[in-house]
């Protein structure tokens, strides 16, 4: 899924905010010089009200001015200059209103927005550039997004420099894919060439690549086929405008990258707004959660290390959004050598092709036994896991952005190298501690491709109310497999 781009006005909004923080406290000090530190003039009826407008007129001047129009780029002095031009028009306004007004407290607030103009001038310039640095380094050292460059080997330098030097973006160049030659191996502007056009989509199948941009010679044949390869792996494609084709079963939407228009295909788009209450939503359950998983593991923990001594945490290598790989918690509910012994089970796997695991017998967990009659004992683990008591600790992997509450569930390295290019589109978002498939019959399913379709379907149709929806019929299944023991 893909955040819908936004305009060049709208892009750095955490600067706006920060602008806005440096204009109220600029005002709040320029109040309590002028009221000789008289804190309760703050809160005058006159004074909240010009605060209101202030704030008002500083969100439609940024907005207006372009104030942040490559402001990662800028150096010191052009960032002087952008600062005064954006206090300038921002206070000449607000001492126009003053005038317009024309109210008893008109001539105090006018010595107050003097004050705070040449306050905020300089609040502003030192909070811009102390973030930019914040930001730089965290755009240099982990980049949240991985871009893969496909283009032709007369064009590529040109390109690459085009995306390096382009307004500094979120995002990481991954690797190039020269289709008119094979030059694997090699490097272009210090980025590697990874594959050519007819082992591309293999090689994206395994690596983690969020998007694919698209640039080739016009005298080039277009790689439509290998575009169709990563659409059905759910990566979001950039395609430079001219050289286009529309896609009826995608979204599309025309964006600026590097300096280039280029149309963006994506299976779902989202805005920023939407991604923004999933992540609060995120935050605000993860918390909860983390709460209840240390009280759980006052009289969890215990059991676990009588029961089987050893680590109370199961740590695992998981694979993320889009190949992302990362680290997932969960209680240990089974003996310590488990993984060893995983491929000693294989042949009772009941998910065809291995590419999922599940055993009706599992020796592995603790306390699971088969009894004299046939009948299989679940054990201690097995009552966790039946519980889904063993999925608290994934609250600790929401709240560091690893994965959300509700979204598709990571597949294992093992299960990932299996998978072919269709199935890859169910990693076009966070994984989830809960899903689609998960409360459409979860353990009942063993065809892979059914939950291929499902977490699919789920990425199409995403909203925030679809979330809502899969959380209440997870807890409602909890409930129910609880009252079933």
């Amino acid at each position: 899924m893909y955040k819908k781009g936004l305009s060049g006005r709208l892009k750095h909004l955490d600067f706006l905010v920060l602008d806005l923080i440096c204009v109220n406290i600029a005002f709040v000090i320029g109040i309590l010089l002028q009221q000789c530190g008289e804190i309760n003039a703050i809160f005058r009826e006159e004074v909240s009200k010009f605060l209101i407008i202030l704030n008002i007129i500083a969100v439609v001047v940024a907005l207006l001015s372009g104030t942040y129009n490559n402001v990662l780029k800028r150096g010191y002095y052009r960032e002087i200059i952008s600062v005064a031009q954006y206090i300038i028009v921002l206070y000449f306004a607000a001492v126009f209103y003053l005038f317009a007004i024309e109210s008893d407290a008109s001539k105090s607030l006018r010595e107050v927005v003097y004050i705070s103009a040449v306050l905020s001038f300089f609040l502003s310039y030192v909070f811009r550039n102390v973030w930019k640095k914040i930001v730089r380094y965290r755009i240099k050292h982990s980049p949240s997004r991985s871009m893969l460059v496909v283009t032709t080997s007369n064009i590529a330098q040109k390109v690459v420099s085009n995306l390096k030097n382009g307004e500094l973006e979120d995002y990481k160049i991954a690797g190039i894919v020269i289709i008119d030659k094979n030059l694997t191996g090699k490097k272009i502007k210090g980025i590697n060439v990874v594959a050519s056009s007819s082992d591309a989509a293999d090689y994206v199948c395994r690596k983690w690549v969020d998007e694919v941009f698209v640039d080739v010679h016009e005298s080039s044949i277009y790689p439509s086929r290998l575009i169709n390869q990563f659409e059905t792996m759910g990566l979001v494609i950039h395609e430079r405008l001219v050289n286009f084709s529309v896609r009826e079963t995608k979204r599309q939407m025309v964006e600026k990258i590097g300096g280039y228009t280029v149309l963006t295909s994506t299976i779902n788009t989202a805005s920023a707004w939407q991604l923004f209450v999933k992540r609060a939503f995120d935050i605000f359950g993860a918390v909860l959660g983390c709460v209840v998983t240390l009280i759980i593991s006052v009289f969890v923990a215990p059991m676990i290390y009588i029961k089987s001594p050893g680590p109370i945490f199961f740590k695992q290598i998981r694979v993320g959004k889009n190949g992302k790989k990362f680290k997932l918690y969960k209680f240990r509910t089974m003996y310590p050598n488990a993984e060893d012994r995983k491929k000693e089970l294989m042949s009772q796997n009941r998910v065809k092709d291995g590419m999922m695991f599940k055993v009706e017998y599992d020796e592995r967990i603790i306390g699971c036994k088969r009894l004299k009659n046939g009948k299989i004992k679940k054990g201690f683990g097995g009552w966790l896991r039946t519980l889904s008591i063993d999925e608290f600790p994934q609250f600790f992997n929401v709240l560091k952005g690893d994965m959300s509450l509700v979204g598709t569930r990571p597949p294992t390295v093992d299960e990932w190298e299996k998978y072919e290019l269709h199935h890859r589109a169910r990693l076009a978002i966070k994984p989830g501690i809960t899903g689609m498939w998960q409360v459409n019959g979860r353990s009942e399913i063993t065809d892979f491709e059914k939950v291929v379709k499902l977490d699919t379907e789920y990425i199409r149709d995403w909203r925030i109310v679809l979330d809502i929806k899969i959380l209440l019929k997870t807890f409602v299944a909890v409930l129910r497999r609880e009252g079933s023991m």
